[in-house]
């Protein structure tokens, strides 16, 4: 048995066109292998340069292959390695070396941000206009009516403002909305008691807009400023940006799970309310659009079109917004859209 070389590693043997499966080890002299069975017996011989050496693939077992079509199979990868080393035959493989070599790892997954960055950037903001071109009336209409019947739900309830008070607002929010693309039908006012949101008004998708009352009492007498605040959200449904950071959050939680892979359906939650929540803030640019159409639709309805500044003035008296703009914030700054709006206004008063 000396002459059949030193045992590289231990494994089992697959006889050729067999099933079955004999413990043995593999013996090397030189470039000379030998199959070595439990009770001592050769099985097999061959050279190296006739047999196949699967490629190493993490702790996946070793297969060598042999030309009478037996099969030797391994877990002790090192011992393979050491052996086709010292042959100069290494057989690691491309994928084994990612593993081994942690500068081509870094660089693999730096690759990989740098493409989902990209895709953030550039394909995301494609796909979600496309998405928009492509939605059936009937999407929105069924997103706004979930939406608004899960917010009754939970932080919203009916309004307590009297009658005659919300038929004001209703008598000049109807007047504003017959200036817009969708005209007067396409708009239905709600009221409601904001509860936890408190002094808020916000649209859905498909033209249903709500004004909390505290809003509305924050206001006090100034009805311009509440038609003014409307005004900028029938500015959000006109530019379906609602659709727009539905689509986009939907986006977001879909390249989060392509780069992560399978993170089990609590990761799944966590991310989908993350997304949801990126929903729930316009973009710097659509705000300004939105503001900007409030100025022009009061303006034709023959309202104070720099209404919805003092409702920003208002913010920063009572609420303390002073926020000031920076490149990274996702809305504009309130004092800079008061100045905005009042150069918008003073371009309307000189019409």
């Amino acid at each position: 048995m000396a002459s059949d070389g030193v045992e590289v590693a231990r494994g089992i043997w697959h006889p050729p066109r067999s099933n079955a499966a004999m413990a043995a080890s593999l013996l090397a002299e030189g470039a000379r292998l030998s199959i070595r069975l439990e009770d001592g017996a050769i099985a097999c011989r061959d050279d190296l340069k006739s047999v196949k050496v699967s490629d190493r693939i993490g702790s996946i077992p070793r297969r060598i292959g042999l030309s009478n079509g037996s099969l030797f199979e391994t877990p002790d990868n090192d011992a393979i390695d050491r052996f086709l080393k010292m042959h100069k035959a290494d057989r690691t493989g491309w994928i084994a070396g990612l593993e081994q070599v942690r500068p081509r790892l870094i660089g693999f997954v730096a690759l990989v941000f740098l493409l989902a960055a990209l895709i953030y950037r550039y394909a995301l903001p494609a796909l979600v206009e496309v998405a928009v071109l492509v939605t059936p009336p009937a999407v929105p209409q069924w997103l706004s009516a979930g939406t608004l019947a899960s917010l009754d739900q939970t932080v919203l309830s009916p309004s307590t403002l009297n009658p005659a008070e919300q038929r004001r607002i209703r008598d000049g929010f109807d007047r504003i909305a017959s200036f817009s693309t969708r005209g007067t039908a396409g708009y239905t006012l709600n009221f409601r008691d904001g509860g936890a949101i408190g002094p808020n008004a916000f649209a859905l998708p498909d033209g249903t807009l709500v004004v909390t009352d505290q809003l509305i009492r924050m206001a006090g007498q100034d009805t311009e400023m509440i038609l003014g605040v409307l005004a900028h959200e029938i500015g959000h449904v006109e530019r379906e940006h609602s659709l727009r950071q539905m689509y986009r959050a939907a986006g977001i939680a879909g390249l989060v799970m392509l780069i992560a892979g399978d993170i089990g359906s609590g990761g799944e939650e966590a991310l989908t309310d993350g997304a949801a929540l990126l929903a729930l803030s316009y973009s710097r640019s659509a705000e300004s659009e939105a503001d900007r159409i409030s100025v022009t639709l009061m303006a034709k309805a023959g309202h104070d079109p720099a209404a919805i500044g003092r409702f920003f003035k208002l913010l920063e008296e009572k609420l303390g917004d002073r926020g000031g703009t920076s490149m990274l914030s996702t809305h504009p700054g309130t004092p800079e859209r008061r100045q905005q709006i009042e150069d918008w206004a003073k371009e309307w008063g000189g019409k």
